[in-house]
């Protein structure tokens, strides 16, 4: 069978979140599922403070004829995937552009500041308005607390970001391809724990409305 082609060569797409949500994990069984199926997969990453809660930032960079830099140029992100949603609007302020589609995560995490009082975190409808305002097209789903209520875990949140960018139809991504890389290192009870978690955030994704900026 033809291999899908991807909607730009190379495909630009940055996986944000805080320290401690998985976004390496996430970005690195992203780039596996690919390699698997014949693309040039570069990453890079930054860390920012990441074992205090600082930002994490994953670069992608895609292709299926080449190896690219894994820095993206500023204003040429193609999807933007934010565990975090302050994380979201850093990310589209740099990286940004018309075009840009953004899959987010609602559930905030607060740094010191705000748990202090001193500085105040944005409500969900501002954060959502400037997401629609710097990008083209944006889908909003609670994966954190889906992932506490379903799997009694926050980090399933992640995984359940996988699922959902799958059911964006973006890339070329399939369940199986998610099932060959993570059986390479975990138990088969832990494979069906994070089937169910990529498969609940396909089922989130589709059930989501899609807020289209104009």
């Amino acid at each position: 069978m033809e291999k899908q082609t991807i909607q730009s060569d190379p495909y630009n797409l940055i996986i944000t979140g805080v320290g401690g949500q998985g976004n390496v994990m996430a970005s690195r069984v992203l780039g596996n599922m690919l390699s698997n199926n014949g693309y040039t997969v570069t990453i890079g990453e930054t860390f920012g403070a990441s074992q205090r809660g600082g930002s994490v930032m994953s670069h992608l960079r895609i292709s299926l004829t080449d190896s690219y830099s894994p820095q993206i140029a500023k204003g040429r992100a193609h999807m933007v995937v934010a565990l975090e949603p302050i994380e979201a609007i850093r990310v589209l302020a740099q990286y940004g552009n018309e075009n840009v589609k953004v899959l987010c995560n609602t559930r905030p995490i607060h740094s010191v500041g705000v748990i202090s009082g001193e500085q105040k975190y944005p409500s969900q409808e501002e954060i959502q308005t400037w997401v629609n305002d710097l990008s083209s097209q944006a889908w909003f789903i609670n994966a954190t607390d889906e992932a506490m209520s379903q799997m009694k875990n926050p980090i399933f949140g992640n995984i359940m970001l996988l699922g959902a960018l799958a059911a964006t139809n973006e890339l070329p991504l399939s369940i199986d391809d998610f099932e060959a890389v993570i059986s390479e290192t975990m138990t088969p009870d832990k494979v069906q724990l994070n089937l169910a978690a990529y498969e609940k955030g396909g089922q989130m994704l589709t059930q989501a409305t899609a807020s289209v900026s104009g």
